[in-house]
């Protein structure tokens, strides 16, 4: 109790105050309450008579001060509040900022806040992939065995320098990104991965393995080289860690620039770039692919991503949010894209659509546009599986569900045609109760329409190319959409029918009637942190958002 005498400020003479504020009250030395403590000596007689007193109803004690707990509990206290309200705190007084150095407090709210688990004192190489050891790693040049070697000294660092100038400083770049890379867009995950905040750039697997998992490289690290200063390194190239800059533009981007660029170059100039760089992108050689417009396709992306090693801007893009009368769970997906190889695109339901919008890109249909759109109001029964090899037959039943489609919404714009004019004339419209029986009559035919056998069997229509010729042979259901086709540089865009064929939970594919292609779509399995969309009003302003600056 000593301690927490002198650290709280609190003791024997809490007692006189009380008799001091007393006096002041009752006129000063007049009081008749005689001037000893009770807990000390000279108060045996007022003791005993209130040892003998007859019982009665307590006297109300005081309220009790935090500065009255003992520290200990203080630090539990002050270690659950958010660390963002720390500081405020430690302004209070000078006990509670003496306690706020409690480096337990900050390592609470490291952990709490941020995931961190790591103990400062303690890192060891045990459990530690060569993945991880590469992205934390000082000297390049240092093999892996050394491992205080390459890891930053945290031996006299404290876990309040990690939270103040590490995470809390640069906790609005945590989430999923998209780079402004042109058409081709891309998706990047900033976390805090140990000591570090890293931002994995995340690409789709080698074409057309559409079910492998994702591949992942580090574009940039933040960590803290000493106390109360964070060190941004960036990550490209071959050559290791280097200078880099990370600049908050305004909410919701931020734009990342490298300081030293000749740590991209490679000794055999452009050409062996270029090599790496297909291995990389493509898992293949130039020699292996015969294509010649794919040929053009690959070297076109190399050369356009290529000028931007050194600098590049970030916009914030969130998850879509989930409802429980979505088709399947919305999310991010890997698909094939003919010659232009794997594409990630993020499934989204909206009422009676779901919404298909590119995350990477090419130059055809760049990232941010909407590349397929399903009408969950119209289903479509496939013929038998005799039949289903017909192109023909699939093409009759898709047209007529676009002619009923294009009949329903020249209905709907005469409708609103009309009550605009009856409106304008001052005439009686068709009353709500009237329009409501209408919309459920037609839902209740929709859903009933909708609800599908248990699987059925599905083959690709002859004549229809697909990339990937391991599809599954069974579906659950099949709904009318379009999808959205350009030339070269996104010109002359327009929407074409397809179908809408779901698999199960994790894919579905979309039948290109007038490319006569197929695109399979396989759900991308990584549980990605600090991506949920505030609000479904925030997610369809992000959507509008990425798919004007392509427009």
């Amino acid at each position: 109790m000593a301690v927490c005498a002198r650290l709280c400020g609190v003791g024997p003479a809490r007692g006189c105050r009380r008799r001091g504020a007393q006096r002041a009250a009752g006129g000063g030395g007049d009081s008749s309450e005689p001037d000893t403590d009770p807990e000390e000596g000279g108060g045996a007689a007022a003791a005993a008579e209130r040892a003998v007193a007859v019982p009665g109803p307590a006297p109300p004690r005081s309220p009790l001060s935090l500065l009255d707990l003992p520290p200990e509990l203080l630090v539990q206290i002050f270690g659950s509040l958010p660390g963002a309200d720390l500081p405020s705190l430690a302004l209070v007084c000078s006990a509670f900022r003496r306690i706020l150095r409690t480096d337990t407090i900050w390592r609470r709210r490291c952990r709490e806040e941020y995931g961190v688990c790591e103990n400062l004192r303690k890192l060891e190489i045990t459990g530690v992939s060569c993945r991880d050891v590469y992205a934390k790693r000082i000297n390049p040049r240092v093999k892996s065995g050394r491992f205080m070697k390459i890891l930053p000294d945290y031996e006299h660092m404290e876990y309040r320098d990690v939270y103040t100038y590490l995470l809390h400083r640069y906790r609005h770049i945590l989430g999923l990104w998209q780079p402004d890379i042109g058409p081709y867009g891309g998706l990047l995950n900033v976390v805090v991965d140990g000591l570090f905040i890293i931002g994995w750039m995340y690409l789709p697997p080698h074409d057309p393995h559409v079910d492998d998992p994702m591949r992942f490289k580090p574009l940039f690290r933040i960590h803290l080289m000493e106390r109360k200063s964070a060190t941004v390194e960036c990550m490209y190239g071959h050559k290791g860690p280097h200078n880099g800059h990370i600049q908050i533009v305004k909410k919701d981007e931020f734009s990342t620039k490298c300081n030293q660029t000749d740590h991209h170059r490679m000794a055999g100039g452009r050409q062996e770039e270029f090599r790496t760089w297909l291995r990389e992108e493509w898992g293949r050689t130039l020699e292996d692919i015969f294509h010649e417009h794919m040929q053009e396709l690959i070297l076109m992306k190399f050369i356009y991503t290529s000028q931007y090693d050194n600098c590049l801007t970030y916009r914030r893009i969130f998850l879509p949010p989930c409802s429980p009368d979505d088709l399947i769970k919305p999310g991010l997906f890997k698909g094939t894209y003919g010659s232009h190889g794997l594409e990630i695109v993020m499934l989204s339901f909206h009422g009676k659509k779901a919404k298909g919008t590119k995350i990477t890109g090419d130059p055809n249909i760049p990232a941010g546009q909407q590349t397929v759109e399903i009408d969950l109001a119209h289903p479509i029964r496939l013929p038998d599986i005799e039949n289903q090899s017909n192109f023909s037959e699939l093409s009759r039943i898709v047209l007529e569900v676009q002619e009923q489609v294009r009949r329903e919404q020249q209905g709907l714009e005469e409708g609103a045609q009309e009550g605009k004019e009856l409106e304008e004339e001052g005439q009686p419209q068709p009353g709500p109760c009237q329009r409501e029986e209408d919309r459920a009559g037609a839902s209740a035919a929709g859903e009933g329409e909708a609800a599908q056998p248990p699987p059925q069997p599905f083959v690709l229509p002859a004549g229809v190319a697909s990339r990937n010729e391991d599809y599954p042979r069974t579906c659950r259901a099949c709904f009318y959409g379009t999808g959205l086709i350009a030339g070269h540089g996104f010109t002359s865009p327009e929407r074409t029918p397809g179908v809408f064929v779901l698999f199960d939970d994790d894919r579905f594919g979309f039948i290109w009637l007038e490319l006569q292609s197929f695109s399979l779509y396989s759900r991308i399995k990584v549980s990605f942190q600090n991506a949920e969309a505030p609000s479904r009003e925030a997610f369809d302003e992000m959507l509008k958002n990425i798919q004007l600056l392509t427009s």
